[in-house]
């Protein structure tokens, strides 16, 4: 299972982005879909999980302001990232809970992170 993710760049302080990841692959089932971010000489931290049945979470620092979606058709998820801050700059991964076919197993897989720059 691969994960692409897309849509990054820079953006000034108020402005939107849409992220986009794409999973590719021999995939059975989809369980969760997540993006995450880690800024510069910080840790990994949580942005957004969207389930199969789609069920969403939000870390605090970005609820209100941005929208995780998937299209379980075409094994994609989106985030739609408004009013964005210069704290919202850092690599956004996408992450995916899947099966892979030919398995019973849920494994963890990650995309290659795209770079978001807010200006201020």
């Amino acid at each position: 299972v691969q994960l692409q993710a897309f849509g990054g760049g820079l953006v000034q302080a108020g402005g939107s982005l849409r992220l986009s990841c794409v999973a590719s692959g021999n995939i059975y089932r989809i369980e969760s879909l997540a993006w995450y971010r880690q800024a510069p000489g910080k840790q990994r931290e949580l942005v957004a999980t969207i389930t199969s049945a789609g069920s969403t979470n939000y870390a605090d620092y970005v609820k209100g302001r941005f929208t995780i979606s998937r299209d379980n058709a075409k094994s994609t998820v989106a985030l739609q990232m408004n009013s964005l801050k210069p704290e919202d700059t850092a690599v956004y991964f996408c992450n995916a809970i899947a099966i892979p076919s030919g398995s019973l197993e849920l494994r963890n897989y990650w995309g290659q992170g795209t770079l978001v720059t807010v200006s201020s």
